[in-house]
């Protein structure tokens, strides 16, 4: 069965502007340890992001991890509220450190968690909210802002899908205690494999800088537990000729967006977007009107060449390993009707076009 279009195309950069990065490495021979194509897309990415407390690790995943131990959430007595409705990591990524994950329903038009459903008994029993963008869909920060505020809890915001999204014209990734990117190569941005961190606070900022080298102080001391969690050299390399490219990357993932809206509107729902906030172009999802329709639709499409993907299936509240802990009826009826379709940088809008078309004919079909 032949694939015309995969639910995701990695974006490459030209091959010539990818080896100048790499000839500079090798001319230095110096491969990762905080190099200097490291510091200069941390410099970079903090100045296209207009963001402050910008610090690189080795993937998403790693970012959450390292920034719950910078914000020193060391109580696991104290469970930690987030999303049933996200990839694995997020709640993984809790469940690792020890933290036992409780599940806030979320709203069934943004997709993300809801802060009005956060019970004043949770927030008593717990050390953090952990809330994502989901889709790149920014949460209501202020709402979040003002919990934080009220029941002195951190904030951390999974940002993995929220590159370049924008709130009150502002990063979205300035809002919570800590924000976290992931720049894997499914990514809008990507470094390969690589991640981010963008906290409130220097003092966070330098604590995560010691803790991903393994705790080593300025004097080369091990003076507190660290890991590995370093971004090497050739992985910024991707990064920085990937963000030489990014505006154009970008608008075409946004001008495919848009596209798929206006030629499928009526045939599904989509996620209600932020008034105040800007989209990037990150994934294309649907709400198909039931789960009946979505297991039907998948393989019709993939016959027609089309692959899709069920993110986020299924939600994480329903998933034994995290805990199970929280009623989630919303999330659990939303990820099952959640669908995907293609979406990547070098899709045309003829490309476009005709998955509609072809969508529009399994609907028929199904």
């Amino acid at each position: 069965m032949a694939i015309k279009y995969p639910i995701v195309r990695p974006v490459l950069p030209p091959l010539s502007e990818y080896q100048k990065y790499i000839e500079s490495v090798f001319q230095r021979n110096w491969l990762t340890n905080n190099g200097p194509l490291h510091q200069e897309l941390e410099s970079r990415l903090s100045d296209y992001l207009q963001v402050n407390n910008l610090m690189l690790v080795a993937n998403g995943t790693l970012a959450l991890q390292v920034a719950y131990q910078a914000l020193e959430l060391n109580d696991t007595d104290r469970s930690i509220l987030t999303t049933p409705f996200s990839f694995a990591a997020t709640a993984s990524s809790i469940a690792w450190q020890g933290h036992s994950c409780e599940f806030v329903d979320i709203n069934s038009q943004t997709l993300n968690l809801d802060p009005t459903a956060i019970s004043q008994e949770q927030l008593a029993r717990s050390s953090a909210i952990v809330a994502t963008h989901v889709f790149g869909n920014p949460c209501d920060v202020k709402a979040f802002d003002k919990l934080s505020k009220e029941n002195d809890i951190k904030i951390i915001y999974d940002a993995a899908h929220a590159f370049d999204c924008k709130f009150n014209d502002e990063s979205v990734l300035k809002w919570g205690d800590a924000s976290t990117l992931s720049l894997h190569a499914t990514k809008i941005f990507h470094s390969v494999e690589g991640g981010a961190i963008v906290f409130k606070h220097e003092a966070d900022l330098l604590r995560a800088k010691e803790m991903i080298n393994f705790g080593f102080n300025q004097q080369q001391y091990p003076d507190k537990v660290g890991i590995n969690a370093k971004m090497s050299e050739l992985h910024a390399a991707m990064g920085l000729s990937l963000l030489d490219n990014i505006h154009d990357i970008q608008l075409q993932r946004i001008l495919c967006v848009e596209t798929y809206h206006k030629l499928l509107e009526g045939e599904f729902d989509f996620q209600v977007w932020d008034t105040n906030s800007s989209y990037n172009g990150a994934y294309m999802p649907i709400l198909c009107k039931t789960e009946a329709q979505l297991l039907s639709l998948m393989p019709r499409l993939l016959e027609l060449g089309v692959q899709t993907r069920r993110y986020f299936y299924p939600s994480l509240s329903e998933v034994p390993c995290y805990g199970q802990v929280g009623e989630t009826p919303i999330a659990n009826e939303i990820s099952r009707r959640v669908l995907c379709l293609p979406l990547y940088a070098d899709m045309s809008l003829a490309d476009v076009k005709d998955i509609c078309a072809l969508t529009k004919k399994a609907l028929r079909e199904v």
